[in-house]
């Protein structure tokens, strides 16, 4: 199985934070009875873990001092809120037109809502196509929200869906896929893809990772990752491997601060490779631990040791 997954490139002995990419998470909320600051947290840090030399989290503002207690080797980006905590999408919107461009990947949904300020914000990115995107867990929701949102997608994606989440996108798209079935679930994948033109990571046991062309079904991971903040690393870990080895499309504006050697990988590869690491962190962690009490914090740990297990074996 060893042979399906894509070859991990080496890291340039003289490289530096720049050369290894900015991911941009997007996430949390608060002005209201729930408050979500973890999930975006947990993506930043697995993008870190998973090589990405910079990542920002961009936070409702009255969150972002915690956030960063929780993942203290990011940086901020504080979005704005009205006086009840709710973001404003127009200032919102202002803030990442400034600094998209030194992004290398965003990061889009963990704990973020999907309420209205949350669709414009998710339907504003979907329509820019210079810096690709990881569209996870609310900002699906939101975007399952929006009649005809496949319209505006044009960003090179990656979307993350668990089976709930696609069968809300399925629904607003006219898909007949079954994301349960494990017989039906690579159909089911495929016809998402190829809809929006992106890649679709369809979570679950055999996790599935299709650009609607090629389909590949994940051997590593394990039950354990059935808890909390898991998904939130893998949303880190795939956007951290995009940051750093996928180049944008020709004709769309690099936003690259400081080139980048390293070898170029398809979002379908960068894709594959994220969760297929984040499932052997799962599996190193089990090895030691059995299958059940795994933590975030537990598998942003071993996420190094899997990353240099892999590199020993390919």
């Amino acid at each position: 199985m060893m042979d399906d997954v894509p070859k991990l490139p080496q890291r340039p002995v003289d490289g530096h934070k720049g050369t290894f990419g900015t991911v941009c998470v997007i996430g949390g909320q608060t002005g209201g009875p729930r408050v979500m600051l973890g999930g975006p947290a947990f993506a930043a840090l697995g993008a870190l873990r998973a090589g990405a030399g910079l990542a920002v989290l961009a936070v409702p503002a009255p969150l972002l001092a915690e956030s960063l207690t929780v993942a203290p080797s990011a940086t901020g980006l504080a979005l704005p809120v009205d006086e009840q905590g709710h973001l404003r999408a127009s200032a919102v919107a202002a803030l990442l037109d400034e600094f998209l461009h030194e992004y290398d990947c965003v990061a889009i949904g963990p704990g973020f809502g999907a309420d209205e300020p949350q669709r414009q914000v998710v339907m504003r990115l979907i329509g820019q196509d210079d810096v690709p995107l990881v569209v996870d867990a609310d900002a699906l929701n939101a975007l399952a929200a929006v009649a005809e949102f496949h319209r505006d997608f044009r960003a090179p994606a990656v979307l993350t869906p668990h089976p709930g989440e696609y069968r809300r996108l399925a629904a607003a798209l006219g898909l007949d896929g079954d994301p349960v079935d494990a017989a039906r679930r690579p159909a089911a994948a495929e016809q998402l893809a190829q809809r929006l033109g992106c890649v679709v990571v369809l979570k679950g046991a055999a996790t599935i990772v299709t650009d609607g062309v090629q389909t590949w079904s994940n051997p590593s991971g394990n039950v354990a990752l059935a808890t909390a903040g898991t998904g939130d690393v893998l949303t880190g870990v795939i956007a951290g491997f995009v940051g750093q080895f996928f180049k944008p499309h020709a004709g769309a504006s690099s936003s690259s601060i400081t080139p980048r050697p390293q070898e170029s990988m398809s979002l379908y590869d960068c894709a594959r490779l994220g969760v297929y690491v984040h499932g052997l962190a799962a599996d190193r962690w089990a090895q030691r631990h059995g299958q059940a009490g795994l933590l975030a914090t537990d598998l942003l740990t071993e996420l190094p040791g899997a990353i240099a297990q892999l590199r020993t074996t390919q």
